[in-house]
């Protein structure tokens, strides 16, 4: 790379130095820095590659970091990272210790707000403008860039809506490409084609009508007509809004053709982009193949049951229901808020609705579980995918609250299977007329089971399984980490001693067998894959001081701190929740 331009650049005040005709050739060099190390390490592919020239030009006209850049989501924020002073540790993306996938604050101060979840870069960028405002610094500039999937969320519009009524020095790039990790969804996607096409009159524009200068749309990778517009608009005080169409995995043509698939495709080879193959046969299924195929197969038997997802029917392998039963399964956008509560409105007219959100993005719908879904005693059936540490996504990914946030809540149901054979049990017995909510959270990945698609039977609301027996410690565990359990019972000193039960119910919480451990046992520890405070153990530990019980008890899960980006094997092992450190606290506990 020593011959290249992009090896002349470590920050954007170097960009700067380039003349304009030389930008074309930087932006081929990032697509193909970026496809390089990619293809090696893995990351998101195709919205990096989708933005390299809007983010060259954007760094080019703005005075970044002093003008202040908000990316949304962060998926492809790749090229930024690398003209921001990150270029010698990108190969280092996604991994411990490593930068994030994600922009984050404390990384750089090129990185203006930390993101992960999408919708919120209007508002940030917002916040920034009018407290510029306020303090005096009129020239300063405030760009959010927003996806045309994001942009269709609730939070965005209220962004927009409060912005069209303030003298902000904001400016909304709009990065339309027509998909998020799946296409893009509803009516403001037809109109923003509509308007790629050339179909909507001018004098019908969404945007004008809320108070924004709007121009557009203009091709995303065309590099002197990019730059124009930038330092046109850079001019114009207030609200303003470009419209600019890209095609995701740009310059990388398996990636333009399958979108879907390259936005984190693993591992490729870097001049072709053919995705190296993988040996799955014989390896057990992941939860969410589990969940997919479970759900199609209850769908059969109960024409009342429903699917919705909110943005993400691949990655939670709704699509199966959704290829299956077209009118019965539905993809609402990214709108969790209302996926929720379409959810709760269903289920007042009797349907049966599995409402699919990955961990991390109900808590964007805590207001709507508890208001429009728990307090009506409304039978949603929650499926929380991703639940636990999700590994190389980080601490804005990890599942790590939902126990904690969805235990407070009265008449709600919380189940976590420990293995795939339960997951399917916790499915059916759910949609056979609970009357109440219940939320069953599983993991991102693979299970351990081959043998899984067994015959259904019903789970016993609230009741705990002893796996095995044991004389003087009982290791209480919930979801998956009974693997880990069993996995460190075997491998320490004197298992004999070591009982273990799972709790495929954290609430209601079999008290029955916890008086029954109570009465047996001297030293208890539970482990869990979500936070510790308000977790599975904090449920245990309530009951055990309400009876006076002399047990000592050791809570094991994500301590209170945000976990960052790794391996799940390391993470678990900063957690402590590994099975090397599960056999170190029994060995500890077995010598007293």
């Amino acid at each position: 790379m020593s011959d290249t331009l992009l090896n002349t650049i470590n920050n954007p005040i170097d960009l700067r130095t380039l003349s304009e005709n030389q930008l074309p050739q930087l932006a081929q060099e990032l697509r193909s820095f970026i496809i390089d190390i990619i293809s090696r390490k893995g990351g998101h592919l195709g919205a990096s590659l989708g933005v390299v020239e809007l983010t060259v030009a954007l760094h080019y006209v703005f005075n970044t970091p002093e003008d202040q850049l908000v990316w949304d989501v962060g998926h492809q924020a790749y090229v930024h990272k690398i003209l921001t002073e990150r270029k010698e540790v990108f190969h280092t993306n996604r991994e411990l210790n490593g930068i994030s996938g994600f922009p984050k604050r404390s990384e750089s101060i090129y990185d203006t707000f930390g993101v992960g979840h999408s919708s919120t870069s209007i508002s940030a960028a917002l916040g920034m403008a009018m407290a510029s405002l306020l303090k005096g610094e009129i020239e300063k500039q405030h760009i959010a860039l927003i996806g045309d999937a994001s942009i269709a969320s609730g939070m965005a519009f209220e962004g927009l809506n409060h912005a069209g009524v303030t003298d902000a020095n904001l400016l909304v790039i709009l990065n339309d490409n027509a998909i998020g990790i799946d296409p893009s969804i509803g009516a403001l996607k037809d109109y923003l084609t509509a308007v790629k096409e050339g179909k909507n009159p001018r004098q019908n524009n969404i945007i004008k009508s809320l108070n924004f200068d709007y121009s557009g749309p203009i091709d995303g990778h065309d590099l002197p007509k990019l730059i124009a517009e930038l330092k046109r608009l850079k001019k114009i005080k207030g609200p303003k809004f470009l419209h600019v169409t890209t095609t995701k995995g740009k310059g990388l043509q398996l990636a333009e053709e399958d979108q879907v698939r390259y936005h984190a495709p693993g591992k490729f080879e870097a001049k072709t982009g053919k995705i190296y193959p993988k040996n799955e046969d014989g390896l057990p299924p992941k939860f969410q193949d589990v969940f997919g195929h479970t759900l199609v197969e209850l769908a059969k038997q109960n024409e009342k049951i429903i699917g919705i997802t909110p943005a993400m029917p691949t990655g939670s392998s709704m699509k199966y229901m959704m290829d299956a039963f077209p009118k019965r399964a539905f993809d609402v956008g990214i709108a969790e808020q209302h996926a929720v509560t379409l959810a709760a409105g269903m289920a007042t007219q009797g349907m049966v609705v599995f409402c699919n959100v990955y961990s991390t993005f109900l808590q964007r719908a805590y207001d709507q579980v508890i208001h429009d879904v728990a307090l009506q005693k409304l039978p949603v059936i929650f499926c929380l995918d991703r639940a636990g540490l999700v590994g190389e996504d980080g601490a804005t990914h990890h599942g790590a609250f939902d126990i904690a946030y969805l235990n407070c809540i009265p008449d709600l149901i919380i189940m976590a299977p420990k293995d795939e054979m339960e997951l399917r049990n916790c499915m059916y017995t759910a949609q056979l007329g609970l009357e109440k909510p219940i939320a069953i959270r599983y993991p991102r990945g693979r299970g351990e089971t081959k043998d899984w698609q067994k015959p259904f039977e019903k789970i016993e609301i609230g009741k705990a399984k002893k796996l095995k027996s044991g004389t003087k410690i009982a290791v209480l565990s919930t979801g998956i980490m009974a693997t880990n359990v069993e996995k460190a019972i075997a491998n320490c000193s004197n298992s004999e001693k070591v009982a273990h039960y799972h709790f495929p119910f954290i609430k209601p919480i079999d008290e029955n067998t916890l008086l029954e451990i109570s009465n047996t046992y001297e030293h208890i520890i539970t482990i869990e894959d979500g936070v510790i405070i308000g977790g599975f153990g904090s449920s245990v530990n309530k009951y055990i001081i309400d009876k006076k019980s002399p047990l000592s008890i050791l809570n094991l899960g994500i301590p209170d701190d945000f976990i960052e980006h790794g391996s799940v094997e390391e993470l678990q092992q900063i957690c402590k929740i590994d099975v090397k450190n599960i056999i170190n606290q029994l060995n500890i506990l077995l010598q007293l």
